[in-house]
């Protein structure tokens, strides 16, 4: 589940998991003098918010990489069978649909730190119900619970981040998301291929556990104080988050100028999205999430020790393995995102994720015809890490930052309503025909995995724009 590298006024991909009827994050429309290196300001809130924040974050991350490293036990000791753990792995993407389209109005109306304190209760039951499950029925509902937490937390918490941010370190600090996703999908494959399935329910818990307690120490967004017209809690958030001796004068002034001007935009109807002016926007989001999901991620991601396992090579080295490539890609792609561009990284990413699907292709190709049967395991290996690598650089996490860029203001909760729908819906209908596809043709699978990757290269090259070092107003200027 994505992100933020834009640079314009409101930068963060957080707004790729809007819902409909949400408001997009709160920033000024220009920040200018108003930045946390006032004189006697103070950076350490913003770090500490940041830092409980993104504990949804890991949490996210561990939710999405759980079933990967439990698909044998949970299959031997349950007696499920792989149509009954498709769907375990598969409904996780249902309840991610349904938090995803409720995030922004539950963001909206109770605030970013109740929605924050809701996910991560609901997360704790979720993983109690996996833990105690004595069937699929439990397990499929502690799944689904923790999809509906996965769908909130994948909008709120990058949301959160950017309300609280300065502008010189907005960028920086929303891209500490994308990062703890990574980090609690790696925590979760790497230690679930050492301990039991129902103990490593304890690696989700945790950082539910330490989100909820951090809540009680922070501020909450004074963006959206100022929105719910809480106007002494206002000011006293912005001066905790910028320190008690900093001159918060401007920046008050400049957030409820913003937030003026955006009571002025009319509401946005989902039909404004195929209006001429939007539509071009509508098909590289759109796309792009289309296109990242066809790549197959979310069936490798989710049974990954299954593949591993199916080439001859250990399901818990290799999961261990994808643990410990992504985190190091993931922070180069990070630093990559405003040098390189978004359009190279994602030609760049579309096309190691081609190379890994056909080398997996080819490992299968050979053992299902019995040919250099020794080379399988290694073929295997090399492309699913080559293919884990190439995503994380640039297919994870780019569509949500361009997504974040392309929507003008005015329909940009309805437009990452859209296409966060669609992000999802790819993702279950991936998730949950995987298995069946690898039975019917390993080799088959990846290979239309691979081919899908061809023709993302070909559409980011015709249509998806490049908006590096650009603001959000020149983007739309230069469109419209």
């Amino acid at each position: 589940m994505g992100k933020p590298r834009a640079s314009g006024d409101v930068r963060t991909g957080a707004l790729a998991s809007g819902s409909g009827g949400a408001t997009a994050p709160l920033l000024p429309r220009n920040d200018r003098k108003a930045d946390a290196k006032v004189q006697g300001g103070s950076l350490f809130m913003v770090l500490l918010s940041t830092a409980v924040a993104v504990c949804g974050a890991f949490e996210f991350g561990t939710c999405v990489g759980y079933s990967a490293p439990t698909q044998s036990g949970i299959e031997r000791e349950l007696g499920l069978s792989m149509a009954e753990f498709a769907i375990f792995g598969s409904v996780l993407t249902i309840g991610a649909m349904i938090g995803a389209v409720t995030s922004g109005r539950l963001a909206d109306s109770l605030g970013r730190k109740m929605t924050m304190r809701i996910a991560a209760i609901i997360c704790v039951f979720g993983w109690l119900s996996i833990h105690f499950a004595k069937g699929a029925t439990m397990l499929y509902f502690g799944r689904t619970l923790l999809g509906f937490c996965t769908g909130v937390l994948s909008y709120v918490v990058p949301v959160f981040i950017a309300e609280i941010a300065p502008k010189d370190l907005r960028g920086g600090l929303a891209t500490s998301n994308q990062l703890l996703i990574v980090c609690g999908s790696s925590t979760t494959y790497i230690t679930g291929a050492l301990v039991t399935w129902r103990n490593l329910v304890l690696v989700g818990i945790v950082p539910s556990v330490l989100l909820l307690v951090g809540l009680l120490f922070i501020p909450e967004s004074p963006r959206w104080l100022a929105q719910a017209g809480r106007e002494e809690e206002f000011h006293a958030s912005l001066q905790r988050l910028r320190g008690e001796n900093a001159d918060i004068s401007e920046e008050a002034i400049e957030i409820k100028e913003y937030i003026e001007s955006l009571q002025s935009f009319p509401r946005a109807r989902i039909q404004d999205l195929f209006l001429s002016r939007n539509i071009y926007a509508v098909i590289v989001g759109v796309g792009l999430m289309i296109f990242q999901q066809l790549g197959g991620i979310n069936g490798v991601g989710f049974y990954a020790s299954f593949i591993f396992s199916s080439a001859g090579f250990s399901g818990k080295l290799g999961t261990i393995l994808i643990g410990i490539v992504q985190i190091p890609i993931t922070l180069l792609g990070a630093f990559l995102m405003d040098r390189s561009g978004r359009r190279v990284l994602l030609m760049v990413s579309a096309s190691g994720t081609f190379l890994g699907c056909f080398l997996a292709g080819i490992s299968f190709y050979l053992k299902a015809h019995g040919l250099f049967l020794e080379w399988v395991p290694a073929l295997a290996l090399s492309g699913i890490l080559v293919y884990i690598g190439a995503y994380s650089i640039g297919m994870g996490p780019v569509p949500w930052v361009v997504m974040s860029e392309i929507f003008a203001i005015n329909i940009k909760a309805i437009g990452g309503s859209l296409v966060t729908l669609i992000s999802w819906l790819g993702s279950f209908a991936v998730s949950y025909s995987f298995n069946f596809l690898m039975d019917w043709s390993s080799a088959g699978t990846f290979f239309m995995f691979s081919a899908a990757s061809l023709v993302t290269i070909l559409f980011v090259a015709r249509l998806v724009p490049e908006t590096k070092g650009k603001t959000l107003e020149e983007i739309q200027d230069a469109w419209n």
